[in-house]
């Protein structure tokens, strides 16, 4: 992957750029987007895309990390896009699952509990992209208990 695809690809065209927290800015952009047009697709379609996304993220990420000279800038908000997507995957396509996925997502992906915070000790981009993935997982499961209460 080039350099500019890299850079446009782990900054989420430009969302990383954001001057304050990048990460939520790229993790509302999803929520909506999987509102908006996401939340209808088949799932296997839904499920390959958001692997794509994650293949594309992890190796967009370790490219512009080591072009930064950091192990996980700010600035990359692929992984939060990822991790949002997957902590929406599955829900009733309702705002209400949208804005509790995404606040769970945050909250995971802020706090880093157990197991999250080992994954990003996976190299380069891996790390970046799992430790987002593992959030989503844990907050799709959260937001999939507290809907069936509601």
């Amino acid at each position: 992957m080039n350099r500019a695809a890299a850079a446009l690809l782990a900054e989420f065209f430009g969302l990383g750029l954001v001057p304050l927290a990048p990460g939520t800015a790229a993790s509302a952009v999803a929520a909506a987007g999987w509102m908006l047009a996401l939340r209808g697709l088949p799932g296997p379609v839904y499920v390959l895309l958001v692997a794509a996304l994650f293949l594309a993220g992890a190796a967009a990420s370790s490219s512009r990390a080591a072009e930064l000279g950091r192990t996980d800038p700010g600035r990359i908000v692929v992984d939060e896009v990822c991790g949002q997507l997957v902590a929406s995957a599955f829900l009733p396509g309702t705002w209400l699952s949208a804005g509790l996925s995404f606040a769970l997502f945050r909250v995971f992906d802020i706090i880093k509990p157990w197991p999250i915070r080992r994954l990003e000790r996976l190299p380069g981009g891996w790390g970046i992209m799992a430790d987002d993935i593992g959030a989503g997982l844990a907050a799709a499961v959260l937001a999939r208990l507290a809907l069936a209460v509601v």
